[in-house]
């Protein structure tokens, strides 16, 4: 884990998550700074409702050079922010994993960014559990496909997850939590 913001992120890849897009869904924090220093990019996909943001939803950025620190910004959509619960988190756990692999990316650094998105009635401890948890389904999937020889197996070898400094503990103590607990 590390206490940083996504918008300074020096990685191969950075992933976040953006609501669906709608007037009452705004951006705050790390997602502004992310959207001013793509110069409004952000919002030029989001307004004219090019990406949704709907649940699931992906869309691959190359930040143009002397904008963000990461090389590509891979955005997924986490559907209706009124309707958000944590366990939607798992699912992206797992696109993170397998988009990451198919990217061919070893380092990916993911931020949340729910706090950002406006969504403010979870804590930090309970999006990160379900997050990693779905992570770590995708990566034992990920190892019975190799074994199976129906894959090209894992390229990705671990993941930083960024929290801000005040969720940093409670995100830190909740991804511990996943890690001791025995796989299904």
């Amino acid at each position: 884990m590390l206490v940083q913001s996504p918008a300074e992120t020096d990685a191969e890849l950075q992933i976040i998550c953006l609501f669906e897009s709608a007037p009452e869904n705004t951006l705050h924090g790390s997602l502004i700074e992310i959207n001013e220093k793509l110069k409004g990019l952000l919002d030029k996909i989001r307004k004219s409702e090019l990406f949704r943001g709907e649940f699931g939803e992906t869309i691959l950025l190359v930040p143009p050079v002397g904008s963000l620190a990461a090389r590509r910004l891979l955005i997924i959509g986490l559907g209706d922010s009124q309707n958000f619960t944590p366990q939607r988190m798992e699912f992206v756990g797992s696109v993170v994993y397998r988009e990451s692999n198919r990217l061919g990316v070893t380092h990916p650094f993911f931020a949340p960014t729910i706090l950002d998105g406006g969504v403010t009635n979870f804590n930090t401890g309970q999006v990160a559990e379900s997050f990693y948890a779905g992570f770590l389904r995708a990566a034992r999937t990920e190892k019975i496909l190799k074994e199976a020889g129906a894959s090209r197996g894992q390229v990705l070898q671990d993941l930083t997850f960024l929290a801000g400094p005040t969720h940093a503990a409670d995100t830190q103590q909740a991804l511990q939590q996943v890690v001791a607990k025995p796989p299904n």
